[in-house]
């Protein structure tokens, strides 16, 4: 067993047991480390860093500071045949979110279709696992939540909104489902960050500073700049839908009385919301006929020819299922960053990382 370095590749396995001792060091209960790890790790799988095990260290300080509660779960507060609302009492974001999908496939399976809205929660990582949790279970699933402001409103000086993310999923039968996973901002904070702590340049049009002028100076981000958001008004009108159906509608904290889970007070709850929609394909469909008509679409939409030698069109979550297994085979190749961060979690937490 050696210590991980920047090029090597880690095990699944290996990344789940480290995160796994971190979070029962810190108090968490075994099943809900095991539900915060497996949606770490996953989404690093997939080759998405910025919401993977990244996130671990921001969490074990929250978890340490009593922001993050161990000795609370999420509970439905009240609910209806096809509805619910959840309050995650403060718990991880992966646990609350974990919960509230199964609420959702269960109101579901009996219902055709079931919504469930998320108060009381904290950041819940990469919104794209939710929605494919979902579509293990046979639904079309959709995943959203708000964020502390960090998007700007096309004309704004500053942040209006967070970076609010949304996700599709559909099962594919035989074939990998398919997998949307966007934000309303143009880029991922966590992108710049990578991009600031590796040195590199921010490209034109993630960043808008505190004039409402586009900035590639990436050391202004977030105190003095926000980021972009994506297709102008159509990124800031999704961002308006999601923040009502996921904060509005649930009590969470709205807009900027969402708390920062990274940098606020780590002793605070953070008041973020989620929503969750889940329909089940066969409660309206046939589900060998559905998997027969999206093969079709896939097959369409692959024959399509390209321009200028582009390569084959691809459909969402392709490059995600790719990397998958590539990870389930040879490891995952975490970037220098992520190294870096877990290392620094494996100090302040007294558990060695090792592959």
């Amino acid at each position: 067993m050696a210590m991980a370095v920047a090029g090597e590749r880690v095990s699944i396995a290996a990344l789940e047991d480290f995160c796994l001792r971190v979070l029962s060091e810190l108090g968490v209960s075994d099943q809900d480390a095991r539900t915060t790890a497996m949606a770490l790790v996953t989404t690093d799988s997939w080759g998405v860093f910025t919401h993977g095990t990244k996130l671990l260290r921001g969490y074990a300080r929250r978890l340490r500071a009593g922001g993050l509660r161990n000795d609370l779960s999420p509970r439905i507060e009240k609910d209806g045949p096809a509805w619910a609302l959840v309050d995650g009492q403060s718990t991880l974001g992966q646990v609350t979110s974990a919960f509230a999908c199964e609420a959702a496939i269960r109101k579901a399976r009996k219902c055709g279709a079931a919504f469930v809205t998320v108060r009381n929660s904290c950041h819940f990582g990469a919104a794209g696992y939710y929605a494919w949790l979902l579509s293990q279970a046979g639904m079309l699933g959709i995943a959203m939540a708000n964020d502390v402001p960090s998007v700007a409103a096309p004309g704004s000086k500053g942040p209006v909104l967070g970076s609010n993310p949304i996700a599709f999923a559909c099962p594919g039968g035989d074939a990998d489902p398919i997998l949307l996973d966007i934000s309303i901002a143009t880029v991922a904070g966590g992108k710049v960050y990578a991009r600031c702590k590796r040195g590199e340049p921010i490209p034109a049009g993630w960043l808008v500073d505190d004039q409402g002028r586009p900035s590639q100076n990436g050391a202004l981000y977030p105190e003095r700049a926000s980021l972009a958001p994506v297709g102008g008004h159509k990124g800031y009108g999704i961002g308006v839908f999601i923040e009502i159906l996921a904060a509005v509608l649930s009590g969470a904290a709205v807009t900027k009385q969402v708390g920062s889970w990274l940098f606020g007070d780590l002793s605070a709850p953070t008041g973020h919301g989620a929503a969750f929609l889940a329909v089940d394909i066969g409660a309206i469909m046939d589900l060998p006929m559905f998997y027969r008509r999206i093969a079709a679409l896939a097959r369409e939409i692959h024959a399509e020819p390209t321009a200028g030698g582009s390569p084959p069109l691809m459909l969402p979550g392709e490059t995600e299922w790719r990397n998958r297994r590539r990870a389930e085979a040879e490891g995952i190749e975490l970037p220098e960053d992520v190294i870096a961060s877990l290392l620094e979690t494996a100090a302040e937490c007294g558990q060695p990382f090792l592959v």
